[in-house]
């Protein structure tokens, strides 16, 4: 039989609480070994080393560096169905160069796990050795998702078409995430919402087309430059005009590239830019409405256009149910005064929404601040970004529990 929730969640928060020096050792270890994308051969070896000798299905991915462990637990399910839950935990770091004096600083020079994925990984162990004490009382399977290239090019797309999502035999059910912080929030908060939790991401490639020629004769030419500043800033009307200020949308153009010299037209201009947008129905118009401005401005002046958007991550929306029973564990394992709401979603991006774009899901954040101020500590993907070990007996008895309790929920 299952043990009743209280008893068991103070055995998730004791067993987790019971390996904190070895979790912290594990990320500490892995910090000093960042590795980049979706080919981590070191820190791959590391999850597998630390999972040998558990009674776990374990397989390695075929075109990148994932690791996926089912635990099948041994309690008889309520219904005739067994339920599966997922359980996530990113590796991969950033080609950023570590301004930080620590006895365990990367040992890669201009790469460091900035962002935090070391504690998403000792966190997800963490939950794996909890679970795996209590499989006797676990009635249903779960499946850990060690993923690569979260910052890019993407891992969880890779791992879908692998078969991470019906590797326990049938389909995941739900699965569950979460997002350190090395600002913003005092160290221990928990924060999220229901719905948008993190926006999606794309991506717009322009060149404009003309004919080079003399700086001082311009009418023999046909400038590209004039024609790709008006798009920069039609844009950014076309964004504040089209669109409604409380479904919105960010484009930033962060690269142009044009020219060699003060008196030489190009015969080319191009820039790059940064799309956000919080829904299906925004992401589809800004995806045609860009497009759209910049062709009717390159035939105005002329000039042949290629515009190329691309779709990187979807919109990371959470699952109101699964929301509903992942902040509910936090209150229950942790009290009501450690979770913030979040008004509004956060504008950066997650490839967590491939999965949450397939299976019932929920993600939130958790503060690993290491400073007294979280106001003015360095933020995430800063050289200076620090992050507070303390925070990863919690991450592993929430991701332990919330996969409990959702199992007990049944399919």
């Amino acid at each position: 039989m299952t043990q009743p929730a209280a008893q068991t969640r103070a055995r998730t928060r004791e067993l987790a609480l019971a390996m904190a020096l070895e979790l912290a050792s594990f990320r500490r270890e892995l910090h000093q070994i960042p590795e980049l994308g979706n080919t981590l051969p070191m820190t791959q070896q590391r999850v597998l080393d630390a999972l040998s000798g558990l009674d776990l299905e374990v397989t390695t991915g075929k075109s990148l560096s994932s690791v996926t462990a089912v635990l099948r637990g041994r309690a008889q399910p309520a219904g005739a169905v067994r339920p599966v839950v997922l359980l996530r935990g990113d590796m991969d770091a950033l080609p950023v160069a570590e301004d930080n004096r620590l006895d365990y600083k990367s040992g890669h020079p201009g790469l460091m796990h900035a962002c935090g994925h070391d504690l998403h990984v000792a966190g997800l162990l963490g939950a794996v050795r909890i679970l795996h004490q209590l499989r006797d009382e676990l009635a249903g399977d779960v499946v850990f998702m060690f993923q690569p290239g979260e910052e890019g090019p993407g891992g969880a797309a890779p791992m879908i078409e692998e078969g991470l999502l019906d590797v326990a035999g049938r389909r995941v059910d739900a699965a569950f995430g979460l997002h350190v912080f090395s600002a913003g929030h005092p160290c221990g908060v928990w924060f999220g919402r229901p719905g948008p939790q993190m926006a999606a991401a794309d991506e717009l490639h322009v060149r404009f087309i003309g004919s080079g020629g003399h700086g001082s004769q311009p009418h023999l030419a046909n400038d590209p430059i004039p024609a790709l500043c008006e798009a920069v800033t039609a844009l950014q009307t076309m964004v504040t005009r089209s669109f409604d200020v409380f479904d919105p949308v960010v484009l930033t153009v962060g690269k142009i590239a044009s020219g060699t010299r003060d008196n030489i037209i190009p015969a080319e201009a191009a820039f790059e830019a940064t799309v956000r947008s919080f829904s299906v129905e925004s992401r589809a118009k800004i995806r045609e409405s860009s497009v759209r401005v910049v062709e009717g401005i390159a035939a105005t002046h002329g000039l042949q256009v290629q515009a190329d958007y691309r779709e990187v991550y979807p919109v990371m929306s959470n699952d109101a149910s699964e929301y509903d029973l992942a902040h509910r564990t936090i209150v229950d394992l942790f009290g009501a005064g450690r979770y913030r709401a979040m008004p509004n979603p956060e504008p950066g991006s997650e490839d967590f929404s491939f999965i949450a774009n397939e299976v019932p899901s929920a993600y939130l954040f958790l503060s690993a601040c290491a400073q007294v101020d979280p106001s003015s500590a360095a933020s995430n993907h800063s050289p200076n970004a620090l992050f507070d070990d303390s925070v990863l007996p919690d991450a592993a008895a929430w991701l332990a529990e919330v996969a409990l309790r959702r199992i007990q929920q049944g399919v």
